[in-house]
């Protein structure tokens, strides 16, 4: 007989559980453990099909920065290619952020923030229509991104990480790292 995880692993065993934000979900994956190690799942179409998230791949990118402080953020594309993210620290740990940026949603210009570690192996669902950003919190942090469309440069966007009009509640730190294009976004108007 042949041990191993593959027969509970067809299971596709992942935790969902919704944030505040209609759509945004937290998945921990379930860990099948053995004496070599463990398997889980971090991706299966009919488990995100079943709670109704997009389960396009069109694209995975990695965010590998190098030191605590660094922040990503807040971006978005827009339509007609707009992306839903899929979400994971692989190394380090971030401080991960999304803002509901869909005009007629419930949570319009709320947000919701999840610590994201290698350790927890959490991921982020982002739905399309959000914002999306992260603080590091360790040196030498990666992050890895699924995303459902491709990237279309004249459709990046984004909002400025400290608008007053959002509230973001990022973590204090000495020294917070970032890019002149992500400090100078303007303010956001809603539109009418």
């Amino acid at each position: 007989m042949v041990r191993g995880y593959e027969t509970e692993a067809e299971q596709g065993d992942m935790n969902f559980v919704e944030t505040a934000l209609r759509g945004a979900f937290l998945i921990d994956p379930v860990l099948f453990e053995d004496e070599r190690g463990y398997f889980a799942t971090s991706f299966c179409r009919r488990e995100f099909e079943a709670h109704g998230l997009t389960p396009n791949l069109a694209q995975i990118n990695i965010s590998y920065n190098k030191k605590k402080g660094t922040l990503r953020g807040m971006h978005f594309q827009k339509t007609p290619h707009p992306q839903a993210k899929l979400v994971r620290c692989t190394i380090g740990a971030v401080y991960d952020v999304i803002l509901d940026l869909r005009p007629g949603s419930p949570t319009f210009m709320k947000w919701t923030a999840a610590t994201l570690t290698s350790q927890n192996r959490r991921m982020l669902y982002v739905p399309d229509g959000f914002a999306h950003g992260f603080q590091t919190v360790e040196d030498c942090t990666e992050v890895v991104y699924n995303v459902s469309d491709f990237y279309a440069p004249e459709l990046a966007d984004g909002v400025r990480w400290d608008d007053p009009a959002f509230g973001i509640q990022w973590p204090a730190i000495e020294e917070r790292i970032m890019i002149a294009r992500d400090l100078q976004y303007p303010d956001f108007h809603p539109p009418t």
